[in-house]
């Protein structure tokens, strides 16, 4: 079997990548501090925005696939901290893409809707990017680098992924409604969600195709809309779902209103996201 190292391999994505990887590939994992939840040939606990370290890695499990999605993901962390975005979200990505070119090996980085401004959805692969916060910029600044240090790369734009059980980000907006909570969610702002482990499925199915693909779900809804599909799904009060406008949650982050994600081009490659009302159970 081939080697696959996947960074991040403790965080949301990565560890539903590396559960589905297992089956076909020696998965190598890196993390920062969150252990992997399948498992994997090894763990390494690395800083990878330390060139020296990731590359001492990269030498050891010698992979010929990497799947990079490692990242500095909260968007108001990112606005308040754009240093440590800059390191964690671009220079990390510009050692890998190094790495990987010198090696030939394949290289799968996951970037994000947020690239978009939100004023034109939905956005095919080849709409002009216009970043609204300093996560956007950022993953901007990683697909550019990727683009010229290693044009053979794969890109994966995602959409606003989740899941239906508790995750390394914390408990699900399912199973908060479950516990009786009280969820505010944004009537105003619109994404295409992506059940987390089809995501995993549509990037590991598509790693031979090189370049920019969009990976979301096969519906746009709102926040709220959302929020009321899933405590429809679960038979909870939709009561529990009480919405709200983005100008009532002041953040540090601005976000756009509208990225929902294109996925034609997916499609054409065999990816099938289930829709909504099919990732949940009673």
């Amino acid at each position: 079997m081939d080697r696959l190292l996947v960074t991040g391999a403790g965080g949301f994505l990565g560890s539903a990548i590396c559960q589905a990887a297992v089956r076909q590939w020696q998965v190598f994992g890196v993390v920062r501090s969150r252990p992997p939840v399948a498992e994997l040939q090894a763990v390494y606990k690395t800083d990878m925005t330390r060139r020296r370290d990731l590359f001492q890695v990269l030498d050891e499990v010698s992979p010929q696939a990497v799947i990079h999605t490692a990242a500095m993901a909260d968007p108001n962390a990112c606005q308040t901290d754009p240093e440590a975005s800059r390191r964690i979200n671009v220079e990390s990505t510009v050692f890998l893409a190094q790495w990987c070119a010198e090696h030939a090996a394949s290289l799968i980085f996951t970037s994000s809707d947020l690239v978009f401004d939100g004023l034109h959805a939905p956005y095919r692969e080849s709409d002009a990017v216009n970043p609204v916060n300093r996560y956007g910029e950022h993953k901007v600044l990683a697909e550019a680098h990727i683009r010229r240090i290693y044009p053979q790369a794969a890109i994966r734009r995602m959409s606003l992924m989740f899941d239906n059980a508790p995750s390394p980000r914390g408990q699900s907006l399912s199973m908060l409604l479950k516990q009786g909570q009280s969820v505010r969610l944004f009537v105003d702002e619109f994404r295409t969600p992506l059940y987390v482990h089809a995501a995993a499925e549509g990037i590991l199915s598509t790693m031979n195709h090189a370049g920019v693909l969009h990976l979301g779900g096969a519906e746009r809804v709102s926040r709220y809309q959302f929020g009321i599909m899933v405590a429809a799904a679960i038979d909870v009060s939709h009561q529990r779902i009480v919405p709200c406008f983005q100008r009532d949650i002041p953040m540090p982050a601005p976000r756009p209103l509208d990225v929902s994600l294109d996925i034609d081009l997916a499609r054409s490659l065999g990816f099938q996201p289930p829709v909504l009302s099919d990732c949940f159970s009673p």
